[in-house]
């Protein structure tokens, strides 16, 4: 008696065959991978935090972006900036404009600003170190949006950034 065989996989196809079928299990996973990592988020360190605090109806820049979080905290420290510098990549250019000054040196309470990226970035000059001359800044959505953290920049740094007082 024959046996016919109408399909036969070679050990190649074999091989095929389990390398499709797991990309396959890994798209199918994914959406359960990320909602286990937001049920997750509630294991945030002490140097970053979701801000749940209050808006600002005089805050015009978008909720959760760096330049909504140094806005606030300008205000709150008494010495607002204006609404009209845009993304924080032309912050220095417009705060010139205003008749800010724009330097490399951090003083406490100033903007720190880069252009780099593709919208820039700002943060809070929140502390000096009077010692070494090191700042701390206090950000948000460098971590993910929304998200506020802190971190100490050494003094040699500061060439990097603009700082507006």
């Amino acid at each position: 008696m024959k046996r016919y065989v109408l399909f036969q996989l070679t050990s190649s196809l074999r091989y095929e065959f389990m390398i499709i079928g797991g990309v396959i299990i890994l798209i199918f996973s994914l959406p359960l991978l990320s909602i286990v990592a937001l049920a997750q988020g509630n294991n945030i360190s002490s140097d970053k935090q979701m801000y749940n605090g209050p808006g600002d109806v005089d805050d015009t820049y978008s909720y959760g972006n760096c330049t909504w979080w140094v806005f606030k905290l300008r205000k709150e420290s008494g010495h607002p900036v204006p609404t009209s510098w845009g993304n924080a990549d032309t912050w220095a250019y417009r705060a010139v404009i205003d008749g800010y000054i724009v330097d490399h040196t951090p003083s406490l309470g100033s903007i720190m600003q880069t252009g780099e990226g593709i919208f820039g970035h700002v943060a809070y000059v929140s502390e000096i170190n009077l010692m070494n001359g090191d700042w701390t800044i206090s950000e948000m959505n460098v971590l993910g949006w929304d998200v506020v953290d802190s971190k100490t920049l050494p003094y040699l740094a500061s060439n990097n950034y603009n700082f507006i007082h």
